[in-house]
């Protein structure tokens, strides 16, 4: 799932950190479950294309997904959508990817001091080659499919595909962001991607102008 493959992008491998702000991984992680939902036909635009509504509450497999979709009590703004999302998001991707045993959760602290959660790939085979995969997307070596094409956009709302992946910090922008823009999804998830990839970065800035005082 995208949540997932997300998620491991965005640890590193060599210290079990995370690679961006909680504040990024959290919204780009509510985009990725956003975009899992329209995908599997729960959830969808209102005919005016301004609001994401729930159309089918069937029940999911996924626990995640599945939580998520109860979160859909109204229709709501792409942005708003994410701010309703991202909560526990980080805690549910990883519980899962912990069951699955890809990921450990250790114990760190910061500054000697402060407790916080250390992410351990136990799967490294799998976050190799996901890491190899996108990483050639980004890199221009391949184009990108449905799956890479939205990590790579969900990456580039959070303005963190160079903190991912090594090479030119402007380059790799520049291909993340015509990647953004492409046409490697229908036009019904097209255009839902490029709403979720709005109401990221929506979501993003406005975290960052709380978190500072703006």
């Amino acid at each position: 799932m995208l949540p997932e493959d997300l998620m491991l992008l965005l640890i590193n491998q060599q210290n079990g950190r995370l690679l961006a702000d909680s504040s990024s991984v959290e919204n780009a992680l509510a985009g990725a479950v956003l975009i899992e939902l329209v995908n599997s036909g729960r959830v969808a635009f209102e005919p005016n294309g301004k609001k994401l509504q729930l159309v089918d509450p069937t029940p999911l497999r996924s626990p995640l997904l599945q939580e998520s979709l109860a979160r859909f009590d109204k229709p709501m703004k792409p942005q708003r959508a994410v701010e309703r999302l991202r909560k526990n998001v980080r805690n549910n991707v990883i519980a899962q990817l912990e069951a699955h045993g890809v990921v450990r959760v250790g114990p760190r602290k910061v500054l000697g001091i402060f407790p916080a959660k250390s992410y351990v790939i136990t799967d490294v085979a799998r976050s190799s080659e996901l890491r190899h995969e996108v990483g050639e997307v980004v890199r221009g070596y391949r184009g990108p499919d449905a799956r890479t094409g939205s990590l790579v956009t969900l990456l580039h709302a959070v303005k963190a595909v160079h903190k991912v992946f090594d090479g030119d910090k402007r380059e790799m922008t520049k291909r993340a962001k015509e990647i953004a823009a492409g046409n490697w999804a229908g036009d019904a998830v097209r255009k839902a991607i490029e709403a979720i990839q709005a109401g990221v970065g929506a979501a993003t800035a406005a975290a960052a102008a709380a978190s500072s005082g703006g």
